[in-house]
């Protein structure tokens, strides 16, 4: 076997700029399944192949979640919808289902694009915004704050408190993301109280008053889920958008594609996009048993790690997946999980707010180019930029 390319993927500097495609091109070929070191844990498996990414993500009975979703292990932190496996996972999964599915994004499609307006003007007569904070941030913000019947400016706070939980820790305040989950623990535990005392029409009153299995959910419970909610109904939109965006200004020729036929090119480039950027670099699991995978035995306890970013360049499963193809058919990426009980939960929804927002970006922002260098987020867990600084024509806002 050839040597390894120096490749430390614990380490957020080799996700700066995106995924580092050369050393996960080598890997799938050379060695799918690689041995990682991690220092001060036992180390783990990381998996780069498409195929075998999505038969750990669809096979719970031996890939478990219980013990974390992410590398380091978190000893005694309390269970969430993301580390639950089936059954429990079920029945908690769907205290929410019914407002993520189609029938009810599609009813909330109108106020999706209003929203998008409403962000687009916000910037619009300035001729130039930060197109992570400005824009792609501020939808997940809204959307999931109107759902769970916060105001939006707190929504928008607690998005600032996901971007500190997902930072890699500054060697200052190392403690800044622990701090980050606290304050937002301690900002449900008032949506809490004041929605089991006044009921509102909202998610938050349907979770504070919810039962599984009989069983009232806990204030524990509820604080769980609303922290998964507003963090993980941020990350793929924001990062979608802006770095997508990124994307198409760096592929001038798929940008002019896509404006000349928008209305039949934006779904397929949204998806091409989802699958170019995969904003969730990677999900860990555990071994529950002693298994086989690829061609390497996988002991119980091991950690495997599935790298969605690698799998979505994997040429096994994609023509040319380097290139940049907006009319991409079929696509079928693991930008949102390969499948089984934890493909992402606000999927529909996502995809919702990210065309909304691409449609005002794409057909209001005239003249966009960049006006200074991308900042990327530090973070070996979510791949997409912090900033994007970006200059436009001034243009005029929507009509009241």
């Amino acid at each position: 076997m050839a040597t390894i390319p120096a490749l430390d993927l614990l380490d957020p500097a080799a996700f700066d700029g995106g995924p580092p495609h050369e050393a996960f091109a080598w890997l799938r070929d050379n060695d799918p399944v690689h041995w990682h070191d991690e220092p001060g844990g036992p180390g783990f498996w990381a998996v780069t192949r498409y195929e075998d990414v999505k038969r750990v993500g669809r096979d719970p009975a031996t890939f478990s979640s219980a013990d974390g979703i992410m590398i380091p292990s978190a000893t005694g932190a309390p269970s969430m919808l993301i580390t639950m496996d089936p059954p429990g996972h079920t029945g908690f999964r769907k205290l929410a289902v019914p407002d993520f599915l189609p029938k009810a994004v599609r009813a909330m499609a109108p106020r999706v694009g209003a929203l998008a307006a409403q962000i687009i003007d916000g910037v619009i007569e300035r001729g130039e915004c930060d197109l992570v904070t400005d824009v792609a941030g501020l939808m997940p913000s809204y959307v999931i704050a109107e759902m769970l019947g916060i105001p939006l400016a707190d929504g928008v706070a607690l998005y600032d408190l996901t971007e500190r939980i997902h930072t890699t820790p500054d060697p200052d305040s190392p403690g800044a993301g622990m701090v980050a989950v606290i304050e937002m623990l301690q900002y449900a535990h008032g949506v809490w109280e004041d929605r089991r005392a006044h009921p509102c029409d909202d998610l938050a009153t349907k979770l504070a008053h919810a039962t599984v299995d009989g069983e009232p959910l806990s204030e524990l419970d509820f604080g769980m889920w609303f922290l998964l909610l507003v963090d993980a109904g941020g990350d793929t939109t924001r990062n979608l958008v802006a770095t997508g965006m990124l994307a198409l200004l760096e592929h001038p020729d798929q940008l002019d594609h896509v404006r000349a036929d928008l209305d039949a090119r934006l779904n397929s480039t949204v998806e091409e996009l989802l699958r170019w950027v995969t904003p969730v670099v990677y999900m860990r699991r555990t071994a529950l048993r002693s298994t086989r995978l690829g061609e390497q035995d996988i002991a119980e306890g091991d950690k495997v790690v599935m790298y969605y970013g690698s799998a979505n360049r994997d040429p096994r499963a994609f023509t040319d997946p380097d290139g940049l193809d907006v009319d991409r058919r079929p696509n079928e990426h693991v930008a949102f999980g390969g499948g089984g009980p934890h493909f992402c939960l606000g999927a529909h929804l996502g995809r919702a707010e990210i065309q909304a927002l691409l449609r005002q970006v794409l057909t209001r922002l005239d003249g966009l180019r960049l006006s200074a260098e991308p900042e990327w987020l530090s973070s070996s867990f979510i791949s997409g930029v912090k900033h994007l600084p970006v200059e436009f024509s001034p243009g005029t806002r929507s009509p009241s």
